[in-house]
């Protein structure tokens, strides 16, 4: 790998033995991906994946007050994924206990974060790019961000420029202000082997959709046709169908990012760089994949449910992985008041949670239906809901979710957003 001169210095140790490892360690890094030199980070801010505070994670928390007592801090403020826990959502004594011992450097934890750079309490969210959370990248920006859904949305939403960093990597980018130049960083990185062809009926749910691209291409980059027929080309967060869009490309971004490993989508008249640049993104002999009804019916039930006894009754939903936007928010508090009203009740006949940022949800309460969905006897949280799933007694809880993200990290099932508001208002049973 090519250095500058200021690159080269840090190496040698002119700003310290930390300093000198962080560098060394992003240039091993480099040189494994093959990058010609190092790229300037340009985003205003970072964003960190290690939010929870495991009891096993010491080398983490010994390497955080290495670089606190170096002065090797983050040279740009960060956020940083959901809290792995929230006392209003629902746990069994045993769970509550559980929780307490694997999680017991919560606290410390998050102490060190602030030292390191944490934006604020706040800032604790998978999807960072909301307008309520302000960490929004910009056209041609670039990232050291790991977080696979926002990397994604980042990468193909905002036409940011960010490679699928580890954890950890993805911190001493933001300390060095500096990442290996490679993958999606460079344009040929960007470009399609994929081509996309939506020729559904109906508009696609955005969960199934991602699924079967990301298990289709894996870590290719996908140029998706036909999509823009049914979500329209505007992507702007200021305007009413250009939020429902962006909300529609970030579950589905997600789920490709999590079914398979998708670090960039292109699409067609509807994601900046395909408005700019258009077919001439797909590579020569690109493959062909057609997704129609039977395609993503097909998908769907291919999919596996590990519960032992698969007829029992769920005890949990969790809708919001990633976190839901106000406006999702809104219109599952509509939704699920009608069928209530249709289905004669007035409380969800399973507890359900909705999880959003902090921002977003200080937002969402200053509306009437804020009161309006936890009446219903809805949860609104900021958790992140894989890392409550991801122990052994809540793995064997019989939960439902309309996340395929979450459905594929954890033992929960997932359904169709139509599919689970029968189910937690009460019209259907099982």
């Amino acid at each position: 790998m090519k250095l500058s001169s200021e690159e080269k210095r840090i190496l040698a140790g002119e700003q310290g033995e930390v300093m000198a490892k962080v560098m060394k360690t992003l240039v091993m890094y480099g040189d494994t991906f093959g990058a010609e030199r190092m790229a300037k980070v340009t985003g205003g801010k970072g964003h960190l994946v290690t939010s929870f505070g495991l009891s096993v994670m010491k080398p983490v928390y010994a390497l955080m007050d290495t670089l606190i007592e170096a002065g090797a801090l983050s040279g740009q403020q960060f956020t940083v994924d959901p809290r792995p826990l929230d006392p209003k959502v629902p746990s069994g004594a045993l769970e509550k206990l559980l929780f307490k011992v694997m999680y017991s450097k919560q606290t410390a934890y998050e102490a060190q974060l602030k030292k390191i750079g944490l934006v604020n309490d706040d800032g604790f969210t998978c999807t960072c790019y909301m307008n309520e959370v302000g960490n929004v990248p910009r056209k041609g920006d670039v990232l050291s961000w790991a977080e696979s859904s926002a990397v994604v949305y980042a990468n193909s939403v905002l036409g940011a420029r960010c490679n699928r960093n580890s954890g950890i990597i993805e911190l001493f980018g933001s300390i060095a202000g500096k990442v290996p130049y490679f993958g999606f960083l460079t344009d040929e990185g960007r470009k399609a082997t994929w081509i996309i062809e939506v020729k559904t009926t109906k508009k696609p749910e955005p969960q199934l959709l991602g699924s079967a691209i990301g298990m289709k291409v894996m870590e290719e980059v996908p140029f998706i046709k036909g999509l823009d027929k049914w979500i329209g080309t505007d992507l702007s967060r200021n305007t009413e169908k250009g939020r429902a869009a962006a909300d529609y490309l970030k579950d589905m971004g997600a789920a490709t990012a999590s079914n398979g490993a998708v670090g960039l989508y292109h699409a067609e008249g509807l994601t900046p760089e395909a408005k700019t640049s258009g077919k001439s993104l797909i590579v020569k002999g690109a493959k062909t994949y057609i997704i129609d009804d039977a395609e993503l019916e097909r998908v769907k039930q291919n999919y596996p449910c590990i519960w032992k006894n698969t007829a029992v009754s769920p005890v949990l939903c969790f809708i919001g992985c990633p976190h839901l936007s106000v406006d999702q928010l809104k219109s599952w508090t509509a939704r699920i008041e009608g069928a209530l009203a249709q289905n004669g009740k007035e409380k969800l006949s399973i507890p359900t949670v909705f999880t959003a940022a902090p921002g977003v949800l200080k937002e969402f309460r200053k509306l009437p239906d804020a009161e309006k969905l936890t009446n219903t006897g809805a949860v609104l949280s900021e958790i992140c809901p894989l890392m409550y799933m991801n122990n052994p007694l809540c793995a064997k809880k019989p939960v439902i979710t309309n996340s395929n993200k979450l459905r594929t990290y954890t033992s929960s099932r997932y359904y169709t957003d139509d599919e689970i508001l029968l189910k937690i208002t009460g019209g259907e049973t099982q």
